[in-house]
């Protein structure tokens, strides 16, 4: 008789603004090693701040998302690099026509390690000269996290012919299956 022991997946949380929370959650969520994301509110200044509220740009608050990865399927830096190919990084408060300090490029980290990954791949992708413009994104400890509405919760997968869908995410999820082909899931 044999037994079967079960083992629990130690997952890590990963902080990411990068515009559009629809967007860069319907992209990374077709990574292999993404467990969940959540999409919600980070970095203001309003305790439980609402959508309507940080649309305003009166809070501080950017738009983010929780990432729960395997980091035994996928690394941060790999998470990161995916993060940086779906956004364009060099955009002060802005991502193509959405624009204000809800939709600046941020990584809220979790970790000292997390926080020296990023950086480093900061300074790689700068050497790299990727864009000509350079990268705002910026690197801070991670704030209270503060889930949004339900209604945006895997908002493309529950909607996918909205035209913002359409014309925003389904081309960063486009790029992102082209550029991390290896690393999808099945």
């Amino acid at each position: 008789m044999t037994t079967e022991v079960a083992t629990e997946v130690a997952t890590e949380a990963a902080t990411l603004g990068g515009g559009c929370f629809w967007c860069t959650e319907a992209a990374l969520l077709q990574l292999a090693g993404v467990e969940s994301i959540v999409s919600g509110y980070a970095g203001g200044r309003t305790e439980n701040p609402s959508y309507r509220d940080i649309c305003t740009g009166q809070t501080g608050h950017a738009e983010v998302i929780q990432v729960r990865f395997d980091p035994s399927v996928i690394d941060y830096r790999t998470l990161l690099r995916a993060f940086f190919a779906i956004h364009d990084p060099t955009t002060l408060n802005r991502q193509g026509h959405d624009t204000g300090t809800q939709y600046r490029s941020v990584i809220f980290t979790h970790s000292a390690e997390q926080e020296a990954t990023a950086k480093a791949l900061i300074a790689e992708l700068t050497a790299e000269k990727i864009w000509p413009d350079p990268i705002v994104t910026t690197v801070s400890p991670a704030p209270t996290f503060w889930p949004a509405e339900d209604y945006h919760q895997n908002y493309f997968a529950n909607n996918p012919g909205q035209p913002y869908c359409v014309a925003v995410a389904s081309p960063k999820m486009a790029k992102l299956r082209k550029v991390f082909a290896g690393r999808l899931k099945p």
